[in-house]
């Protein structure tokens, strides 16, 4: 009788394929069929929003949000506007170099046209009834960018003059480069490539017609049967309501992301041959939520370390502090952002961002790889629908509760 051989044994040391400690790869054909019902489930919905709505989207409703009268832009104007405080900070750099005036004058003026550039346009977007909500956030989108870059050109001078390399001024065209981190000499790429350039126009054309789709045919619906339940304070109904509007609103902002953060912004970089395109990082795989808000704008990201971050640590301040007075900056802006154009102030949006800070430090300290993960994306998901809803729950009791008309549209 033969013995036993070795190379004969069908018993190994090793894992179930769906356990934790498996390979990636063994979970490549369940993501792909979590995709493929995704896809079919959404596609259900479409149609299902498509028979009973019809087809909602309007292309005058759509110029309505950027515009009451056709023949007044009232938007566009503020943003033209916006010229003046450009030759300001010009005007003062140039000042400073030749040592007309000294540093602290240079300071107060900084100053002065900084604190002017946040407030003059909100005044003007409060006042002038003109200018829609959609307009006014735009307006003010531009102002915050000119203020933040402002702010950097200063900063950048201020270092150069320290070493006296007061050189280059090339403030426009860092006015419109795809940064927020003003260098005297910025990277160039050789020449622009065409195809390129329209393939990136042709998706800004394509993702923002998407956006306005969604917005209309998919949840405006949702938002106006979700009126009766928050003010019946029918909590079944509204969290109903608020699942049912997580899934367009997510789309929209993973459509958005991508149309700005990657079309648009290569776009305008590729008109002008910059050439750090790095505009975004992974931030899809984000364990922590300290690690999305890194990695998932990094133009902001950049000038918060660079402008903000570091001079805090430098002058004595800890790590939590400096990172809580990064995450209070950003509340304030989105807030800003929101509630001026709105016309109302509700703090919503201040306070989401301000709730990321024990967030963080709960995912960071109880939740690991993918379930860290896990509550990254379900932040995003469900987070970001209860804040719209917030709003605009607050925008209709505001502004339509008096008007029989669009009270009963909504």
């Amino acid at each position: 009788m033969s013995s036993f051989s070795p190379s004969y044994s069908c018993h190994k040391l090793q894992e179930s394929m769906l356990s934790s400690a498996s390979s990636f790869k063994n979970y490549r054909g369940i993501l792909n069929w979590c995709v493929v019902m995704l896809v079919l489930s959404n596609a259900r919905l479409f149609l299902e929003n498509l028979l009973r709505n019809g087809i909602l989207v309007d292309p005058i409703q759509v110029v309505s949000l950027f515009l009451k009268d056709p023949y007044s832009w009232p938007a566009a104007c503020l943003v033209i506007v916006s010229n003046v405080f450009i030759l300001v900070a010009l005007y003062t750099e140039r000042k400073l170099a030749m040592g007309s005036i000294s540093e602290k004058v240079g300071l107060l003026i900084y100053i002065f046209n900084l604190t002017i550039i946040l407030c003059f346009p909100m005044v003007v977007v409060l006042k002038l009834l003109s200018i829609t909500p959609v307009g006014g956030a735009f307006a003010l989108g531009v102002y915050t960018i000119l203020f933040l870059k402002l702010y950097s050109y200063k900063d950048v001078n201020w270092w150069c003059r320290e070493r006296t390399q007061a050189k280059a001024r090339n403030i426009y065209y860092f006015v419109f480069a795809p940064t927020l981190c003003y260098e005297l000499n910025f990277p160039r790429s050789e020449s622009i490539r065409m195809g390129f350039l329209l393939r990136r126009l042709f998706e800004m054309t394509y993702f923002i017609s998407n956006v306005l789709s969604i917005v209309f045919q998919w949840m405006v619906p949702i938002i106006r049967s979700s009126m009766k339940p928050l003010q019946e304070m029918d909590y079944s109904r509204m969290t109903e309501r608020l699942l049912r509007l997580a899934v367009p609103n997510h789309l929209i902002w993973l459509i958005f992301f991508y149309w700005f953060f990657h079309s648009s912004m290569n776009f305008v970089a590729e008109l002008l041959r910059f050439g750090d395109r790095e505009f975004y990082r992974d931030w899809w795989n984000s364990e922590t939520i300290t690690y999305f808000w890194q990695n998932w704008n990094i133009p902001v990201h950049k000038w918060c370390l660079r402008h903000f971050y570091k001079p805090l640590l430098r002058r004595g301040a800890g790590k939590l502090l400096s990172q809580s007075a990064v995450f209070f900056a950003s509340a304030f802006f989105h807030e800003y952002l929101v509630s001026v154009p709105l016309r109302m102030f509700r703090l919503w949006a201040f306070m989401g961002m301000m709730a990321q800070l024990p967030l963080a430090w709960f995912v960071a300290r109880f939740l690991r790889g993918n379930y860290g993960n896990a509550a990254v994306w379900l932040s995003l998901i469900i987070g970001q629908p209860i804040t719209v809803l917030m709003y605009v729950h607050d925008y209709y009791v505001t502004h339509c509760q008096d008007d029989p008309t669009i009270a009963e549209a909504l």
